[in-house]
C-alpha cells in the first residue's frame, strides 16, 4: 500500500474557508454592483426631480412675481385716467410702496417720452438711448410685451439693472404707451440664492434664447462663461441628462420667459454613490469576515474528526497488524464513516491473516517439490557413479562411497529442517566431494576457505551440492589437467556470502545467463536453478545466484544469503 506523503494536498479547512469565502465574495460582489446600479439609477432619478422641483419652484416664483407686476401696471394705467395733480399723487404713492419699481415712464406711439415719475430722479434732458422702450416691439402691434434685462439710461448718474414691462394704452388723447422699470435686484437675489447642490444654478431666458438673467452673467459677457442658450430655447419643457450635467428647462406662465436649472452628476450622484460604495466595500468587509469566521469555526467541526480519521488511516496503513483502532466524534456522517473504517480494519486484518497463513502453506507446497526434484536428482548422479564403480571392479571404493553416500543422506534429512547450520553444508559438501573423487580418479582437488564466525549460521540444506556438481560436470570433466574447487564462505553486512570456484573451460556471459532462467524440463542446469527458487522463496528476490564466469579461465557461482540464526524463525517443520 502506498499512502500520499504527510503536507500534500489542501485541509478541509482552507477547502471549506475558500469555498464559502469564494461565493460569498461573488455573491457580494453581484449584489454590490446590481444594488449601485439600482442606487444611481435612484440618485439620478432623485437628482431629476430635485432639480425640476427646484426649477419649477422658480418658475412658479418668477410667475408670481410677474403676474403681481402685472396686477401693479393695471393699477398705474388706472392712475393715469386721472386728473393731473391726482394722477402724480397716486403714482408717487404707488412708487413708495413698490419700491421695486424703479420708475414708471410713458410714452406717445412714435415711442417719445412723455412722462417719467421716479422717486428722487429726474429724466436726462437729452436721452441718447433709451433701453426701456423697444420701438421694434411696439412696431409689431403686441399690446404688452416684457424687454430684456438692460442698465436704466433715462437717469443721470443712476444706473440701476432692470426689466421693463410695457403695455399699451388706449390712446384716447393720452399716451400710447406705458412702462414700469422693474428692479430686478429681488428677484435676482431669489434665483440666486436657489441652489442645487454646491454648484448648481438657475438663471432666465426669453423665447429667442436671449439670456433674461444669470447669476454669472458678467462672466458671461466677459467671455469666461458660456451658455447654449440657442440649444436650450428649442428644449420643450423637462429634464435632460447626460454623463456629466443635469438640465431641467420650465416656461414661466404666459411670460415667454424660461428657468433654466443646471446641476453636476458628480455632485449629486457620484459623491452620494461613492460614499454608498464606500459603504458597501465595509459591509463587504465585514459580511466577508464573518463568513471566513463561520467558515472556520464548521470546518474546525468537521475537519478534526475527520483529520483523526485520516491520523488513524494512517497507522493501520503503516502498521496493519498491530492496530487497534479507536472511533472518532462528530457528526453523524463522520460517526458512520468512523464506523465503516473500524469494520472495515477488523475485515481486513481478518483477512491479512488468511493470506498469510496461505503464503506459508503455499511456501511449505513449493519446498516440499523442490526438495523432491533436488533429491532424486542428486541421487541418480550419485548411484550412476556408484554403478560405474561397481562395472570396474573397484568395489572397496565403492563400499567407501556409499558410506559417503549414507553420511550425505543423513544431512540431507535434517530431521525435517530446511535450514541447517553452515558448518553442516559444509560437512555434505566435503561428503560429496570425497563420492566424486572417486569417481573421477583424484582428477581435481579441493579446498574449504570457512570464515569461523560464519559456521553457526544457518542455510538451506543441500545449496552448496549442485554448485559444485555442476562445477565437476561441466567444467572440470571436459579438462585434460587436472582441476581444482575452491569453496569459500565469507560474511558481508548482515549477509552470508558463498562462493564456489573452479578453473575449468568456463562459459560466456549468455550461457550463464541461461542456467539460471532454463525452464525446470531442461535436465542440464537444474541443480542451480533449483537451489536459486529456494533461496529466493525463502529470502525474497535480492537474495541468490550470481554467476561470473569467463571461457577457458573458470566459473565463479556466488550464492547470497541473509545471517540466520536458530531464532529467526526459517525452520520448516
Amino acid at each position: 500500500m502506498s499512502r500520499r506523503p504527510a503536507g500534500t494536498g489542501l485541509r478541509i479547512t482552507t477547502i471549506l474557508v475558500s469555498m464559502v469565502v469564494g461565493v460569498v465574495a461573488v455573491i457580494l460582489l453581484l449584489c454590490i454592483a446590481l444594488f449601485l446600479d439600482r442606487y444611481r439609477s435612484a440618485v439620478v432619478q432623485n437628482a431629476r426631480t430635485s432639480s425640476s422641483q427646484a426649477v419649477s419652484q422658480v418658475s412658479n416664483t418668477v410667475a408670481g412675481y410677474l403676474e403681481d407686476m402685472d396686477q401693479a401696471m393695471q393699477s398705474v394705467i388706472g392712475s393715469l385716467d386721472e386728473e393731473p395733480d391726482k394722477r402724480n399723487e397716486l403714482l408717487q404713492a404707488f412708487l413708495h410702496f413698490r419700491p421695486d419699481v424703479v420708475a414708471v415712464t410713458s410714452y406717445d406711439e412714435a415711442g417719445s417720452l412723455q412722462d417719467c415719475w421716479a422717486i428722487g430722479h429726474e429724466p436726462k434732458d437729452a436721452i441718447v438711448q433709451n433701453l426701456s422702450f423697444d420701438r421694434e416691439q411696439a412696431a409689431e402691434g403686441v399690446d404688452s410685451f416684457m424687454s430684456a434685462p438692460h442698465v436704466e439710461s433715462i437717469f443721470d448718474g443712476y444706473y440701476p439693472w432692470v426689466v421693463t414691462m410695457t403695455a399699451r394704452l388706449d390712446g384716447s388723447g393720452g399716451p400710447a404707451w406705458v412702462s414700469l422699470d422693474l428692479s430686478f435686484s429681488s428677484l435676482s437675489s431669489y434665483i440666486n440664492n436657489v441652489g442645487i447642490g454646491t454648484r448648481g444654478y438657475c438663471f432666465l431666458i426669453d423665447g429667442d434664447g436671449n439670456l433674461v438673467y444669470h447669476p454669472q452673467q458678467q462672466l458671461i459677457y466677459s467671455g469666461l462663461k458660456d451658455e447654449d442658450t440657442a440649444a436650450l430655447a428649442d428644449m420643450a419643457d423637462g429634464v435632460y441628462d447626460d454623463d456629466t450635467v443635469i438640465t431641467c428647462v420650465n416656461s414661466v406662465g404666459d411670460s415667454g420667459w424660461r428657468v433654466v436649472g443646471v446641476s453636476y452628476v458628480d455632485e449629486l450622484v457620484d459623491r452620494n454613490v461613492s460614499d454608498m460604495v464606500h459603504l458597501s466595500v465595509l459591509l463587504s468587509v465585514v459580511v466577508l469576515a464573518a463568513a471566513v469566521l463561520t467558515s472556520w469555526l464548521l470546518s474546525r467541526l468537521l475537519s478534526r474528526p475527520l483529520r483523526g480519521l485520516a491520523d488513524a488511516m494512517g497507522s493501520f496503513e503503516q502498521d496493519a497488524d498491530h492496530f487497534t483502532y479507536r472511533p472518532v466524534g462528530g457528526t453523524r456522517e463522520v460517526r458512520e464513516l468512523s464506523d465503516s473504517f473500524g469494520h472495515m480494519v477488523v475485515r481486513i486484518q481478518q483477512l491479512m491473516t488468511t493470506v498469510r497463513e496461505e503464503e506459508i502453506n503455499l511456501r511449505k507446497t513449493e519446498l516440499k517439490a523442490l526438495q523432491a526434484q533436488i533429491n532424486p536428482h542428486f541421487l541418480y548422479n550419485t548411484l550412476d557413479s556408484i554403478a560405474w564403480m561397481c562395472e570396474q571392479g573397484q568395489n572397496a571404493d565403492a563400499v567407501r562411497m556409499v558410506h559417503a553416500l549414507a553420511r550425505l543422506f543423513r544431512i540431507s534429512i535434517s530431521k525435517g529442517h530446511e535450514l541447517i547450520p553452515i558448518r553442516k553444508e559444509i560437512e555434505h559438501a566435503e561428503s560429496y566431494l570425497q563420492i566424486q573423487k572417486y569417481r573421477y580418479k583424484n582428477r581435481f582437488t579441493y579446498h574449504f576457505d570457512v570464515d569461523p564466525g560464519c559456521r553457526e549460521y544457518l542455510c538451506n540444506k543441500i545449496t552448496l551440492q549442485p554448485i559444485i556438481e555442476n562445477a565437476i560436470n561441466h567444467g572440470l570433466d571436459l579438462m585434460v589437467e587436472e582441476g581444482h574447487i575452491e569453496v569459500q564462505v565469507r560474511p558481508e553486512g548482515d549477509d552470508i556470502v558463498f562462493r564456489v570456484t573452479d578453473d575449468g573451460v568456463g562459459m560466456s556471459a549468455e550461457q550463464a545467463d541461461a542456467i539460471l532462467h532454463r525452464e525446470p524440463g531442461d535436465r542440464t542446469g537444474i541443480g542451480i536453478r533449483n537451489v536459486n527458487d529456494r533461496l529466493q522463496i525463502y529470502f525474497g528476490k535480492e537474495y541468490g545466484l550470481r554467476i561470473h564466469s569467463v571461457p577457458d579461465e573458470g566459473t565463479c557461482v556466488e550464492i547470497r544469503m541473509p545471517k540466520v540464526t536458530g531464532e529467526g524463525g526459517y525452520e520448516t517443520k
